[in-house]
């Protein structure tokens, strides 16, 4: 069933105290505001050696025949619906993650001119699922990717809760979909992570650095099955109920490890 975002007056301001929109409070009034933002409002917050712009999505836009991932490549021209949460969301990624969105974009243009606008490769898959629910994973304890790969979820969000608040794990979101989807109170999230294992002098920038570089060169995202799925509603503060030991035995989003599946080593940045 297709999500629908509520109105945003009928948003609950609880939603705004938990992750991962409380990690979005230098765009407070743009999600917390009475007012929409408007285009020019969004385009204020570029920096000034940024190439792209958003441009209100219209009738008369989309009639230049462009794909819209061709349109940002050409002429750094960004489609954006006015009033509309799913696209507030992607502009607000845009501004903070420009670098991992141009490697996207690069990607899916190279993929656009080899099969056509119409048709959708692997690679294209897979980079659709991280624009719109990826997070990035810093992973410091090595030992917690075996409870990861099991989906011993118990495992990893109880019995290793304490991981999630001293930085042997962390993470950061990428998904402007999961944004939109954390709208609602009590939404089971879940994301698909690219994961970088480092040592602790590696932040979350380096980290999406790291994976920008990587996507860019061809060498990330060539498959959907190469993202692991990652049920956010676990991590302390992402979800109202999860400090409770009985959410972690039953909560819907912990899937069970499907036979066969297996996944790809970290993104290593060691040093």
């Amino acid at each position: 069933m297709r999500y629908v975002a509520p109105a945003r007056n009928a948003v609950d301001p609880a939603v705004f105290a938990l992750a991962p929109l409380v990690h979005w409070r230098d765009y407070q009034t743009w999600i917390q505001g009475p007012q929409w933002p408007s285009i020019d409002d969004l385009n204020t917050r570029w920096s000034p050696e940024a190439g792209e712009r958003f441009v209100t999505q219209t009738r008369d836009l989309l009639e230049d025949g462009l794909h819209y991932e061709e349109r940002i490549a050409r002429h750094g021209l960004i489609a954006t619906r006015e009033a509309n949460w799913h696209d507030l969301f992607n502009a607000m990624i845009w501004l903070r993650y420009r670098h991992v969105k141009r490697a996207l974009n690069k990607q899916q243009m190279a993929d656009v001119a080899r099969v056509g606008p119409r048709e959708r490769s692997r690679p294209q898959y897979a980079q659709t699922h991280f624009d719109e629910a990826g997070v990035v994973v810093v992973l410091r304890d090595p030992a917690l990717l075996a409870l990861w790969d099991a989906h011993d979820w118990y495992g990893l969000f109880w019995r290793h809760r304490k991981a999630w608040r001293d930085g042997s794990i962390s993470v950061e979101l990428f998904g402007h979909a999961l944004l939109e989807h954390a709208l609602t109170p009590g939404k089971l999230l879940v994301g698909k992570a690219l994961v970088v294992l480092s040592n602790d002098d590696t932040n979350h920038a380096d980290a999406f650095a790291h994976c920008a570089d990587a996507i860019a060169a061809g060498r990330l995202l060539r498959d959907p099955l190469e993202l692991r799925p990652l049920p956010l509603s676990g991590i302390p503060g992402w979800h109202a109920e999860n400090d409770r030991e009985a959410f972690h035995l039953t909560a819907a989003c912990y899937q069970p490890l499907r036979s066969g599946r297996c996944y790809p080593a970290p993104l290593s940045v060691l040093k």
